[in-house]
């Protein structure tokens, strides 16, 4: 008899700990919540994918691909990356390559990008789409970016509405996340 006094203050002792883990668990309605709130705080703030539209940027990009673009960075951007920007027409979201900052000058020359004098490599456009094409050069103010499809020939950008405020970016597209496997990044 001396072990059943000894086992029922353990029994309800293991019984009241069940129920304050039980108390102390939330509910799934609860994480539920939690994570869809931190999925759209994620979406707002952090980064969002981007559907690609058009051919414009092809071949990095095709239509219906998927981008994702990071809201923390871009908004200073390099030569040679992705931006994802609200049009100045105003409407809509653009993705484009930077293909120069403030205080560049640019221009192409026979289908080649010249920057500040000096042509620049881009082994993703097909120069001969574009070849007997020349445009400015013009200056690029500070505080803008000029930017381009990779498919020169089928794309309306900096060359139609100008140079681009670096405020309307949105931010910098770090990598195709739909179809998988044909594009990683965009350096």
């Amino acid at each position: 008899m001396s072990s059943t006094t000894v086992d029922a203050p353990e029994r309800a002792s293991t019984a009241d700990e069940t129920e304050a883990t039980r108390r102390r668990r939330p509910s799934a309605v609860v994480v539920g919540v939690v994570l869809i709130a931190a999925l759209v705080l994620i979406r707002i703030f952090v980064a969002e994918p981007f559907r690609i539209p058009s051919q414009s940027m092809e071949p990095t990009l095709r239509p219906g691909d998927q981008a994702l673009v990071s809201k923390v960075s871009g908004h200073n951007p390099r030569r040679g990356q992705l931006v994802a920007f609200h049009s100045p027409r105003g409407g809509e979201i653009l993705l484009k390559r930077v293909v120069a900052v403030g205080g560049d000058t640019v221009g192409l020359e026979d289908g080649v990008l010249v920057v500040d004098g000096r042509p620049v490599s881009e082994p993703f456009v097909d120069h001969k789409a574009i070849d007997s094409v020349y445009f400015g050069p013009v200056r690029v103010k500070p505080g803008t970016v000029f930017v381009m499809g990779d498919n020169r020939a089928n794309s309306e950008d900096s060359r139609d509405f100008g140079a681009i405020r670096t405020d309307l970016i949105i931010g910098r597209a770090v990598a195709r996340v739909w179809p998988p496997g044909r594009w990683g990044g965009t350096g």
